[in-house]
């Protein structure tokens, strides 16, 4: 067997890169002489046509650097103002140009160029995320014909939502060019499965298959998952070291961790906070919240917008209800540490992982993994979140529904220890027995 080439828009970085992906694939690509290949995340004014070596780390990489009009038509443009909003169903947040859809076609063709002076006939390709759909059909067209993968890390439209782009065709085509295509839940799976055979005319046939023109490409489900060995440890070892202050033997503390980003269900998390708090006057000063998002697309509108919101929300909600020992939300608008998250998450008794539309949420496995099993926390997670198809045990709430939200916060504070020990156990039960280790044996054996 050869090689495995992984692809991604951003290449890990650093000497000791980390994050679940590379956990994940880590291994094989060590013991497969693989490469992990993707741009450099440098802008240029004049970028080569080639594949650069990046020297030092775990394994091999390399990457290619992009002009700073290719940045803002293949990046800004098409990937994050067209099928960002669109892979999540905000179909009013399209930016829709023909030099966005110009440059997101140029950077793919460019790439498979260089990737054809790498390859080898019988390696094996999987491509990740958005940013790289047509990279399958780029490489087939100059002679490729190795076994190729993609795995989506969003949400996949349904035929409607798909159409409102005007090559809605093309990502169809796009996607049937890949041997195997990967979704985060059978939700996606069953809506890709729609799109080629409702929008392209494609034939379905039995296992996931589908039949479009000439090609033939298998579409399931492959739920992304964490090591949750390593993170619960992690935990264990990181409680102890947050700051003084945090924890209060008086206080329930309530965690949530997303970048802000419209789709992650913020102000609606809020809003069911203010409510709780507006219901029960008896826990004021007796619970907290902490919200931890990191700016993300600044300068993009419909970000800005967004942190104007919960800035505002949060504003609003302290301003009713705190005092001056008490502020019910604490808004950090900057990344935290990963080790110190591990260690809030087994301090927190709620996690609030309500998006309106997600591929995953891996904070929502990270959460329950940071548990102490003897008093563990409850997570409230979204019916949008695809996660919601494996953890069953949790509090599934609709995210629109701000009085549900609410309900479910006091349910979880006021939820038995049998009842809570229950659900984590179930819940861990999925994180250790479809963990990282799983998803990417599972995807690579399907791939062949």
């Amino acid at each position: 067997m050869g090689r495995l080439i992984c692809i991604s828009n951003r290449i890990p970085s650093g000497p000791n890169p980390s994050g679940g992906l590379v956990v994940a694939l880590h291994d094989t690509i060590k013991e497969t002489g693989g490469i992990w290949i993707g741009t450099s995340g440098e802008i240029v004014e004049n970028p080569e046509n080639r594949l650069r070596e990046i020297n030092d780390g775990p394994f091999r990489r390399m990457a290619f650097d992009l002009s700073e009009a290719e940045q803002q038509n293949y990046y800004f443009g098409f990937s994050n103002q067209v099928l960002w909003p669109l892979f999540h169903g905000r179909t009013d947040l399209l930016e829709i140009h023909a030099e966005y859809l110009d440059g997101y076609k140029e950077v793919n063709r460019r790439f498979a160029k260089m990737l054809m002076e790498v390859i080898r006939p019988d390696d094996r390709i999987w491509v990740h995320d958005y940013h790289l759909i047509p990279l399958a059909l780029y490489l087939r067209q100059l002679g490729a014909s190795n076994r190729m993968g993609f795995f989506l890390h969003t949400p996949f439209p349904n035929p409607i939502t798909l159409e409102a782009l005007p090559n809605a065709g093309d990502v169809c085509e796009w996607l049937a060019n890949y041997e195997v295509v990967g979704m985060q839940s059978e939700r996606d799976a069953r809506a890709a499965i729609a799109c080629l055979t409702e929008v392209a005319e494609g034939r379905e046939m039995a296992g996931g298959f589908v039949q479009l023109g000439a090609r033939q490409c298998r579409i399931a489900a492959f739920p992304i998952a964490i090591d949750a060995q390593e993170f619960r440890s992690l935990a264990e070892a990181q409680v102890d070291r947050l700051p003084s202050g945090v924890i209060k033997p008086e206080r329930q503390l309530i965690i949530g961790v997303d970048r802000l980003d419209y789709t992650k269900g913020v102000p609606q998390r809020f809003k069911a906070f203010g409510e709780f708090l507006a219901r029960h006057d008896n826990w004021h000063r007796h619970v907290s919240y902490i919200q931890i998002s990191p700016p993300t697309r600044e300068g993009v509108e419909a970000y800005d917008n967004i942190r104007e919101e919960t800035e505002h929300l949060s504003g609003w909600v302290n301003g009713q209800y705190a005092d001056i020992q008490w502020a019910p939300i604490r808004f950090i608008n900057r990344p935290v540490p990963r080790e110190t998250l591990a260690g809030l998450y087994r301090a927190a008794q709620i996690a609030l992982v309500t998006p309106l539309m997600d591929g995953m949420n891996l904070v929502a496995k990270e959460f329950v993994a940071a548990q102490n099993p003897e008093d563990p926390g409850v997570l409230i997670l979204s019916q949008f979140a695809g996660a919601a198809e494996q953890m069953e045990d949790a509090l599934i709430v609709n995210p629109h529904d701000i009085e549900q939200m609410a309900t479910a916060i006091m349910t979880a504070l006021a939820m038995p220890l049998q009842d809570r020990r229950r659900r984590h156990e179930a819940l861990m039960d999925v994180l250790l027995s479809k963990d990282v280790a799983w998803w990417s044996k599972g995807f690579l054996t399907a791939l062949g």
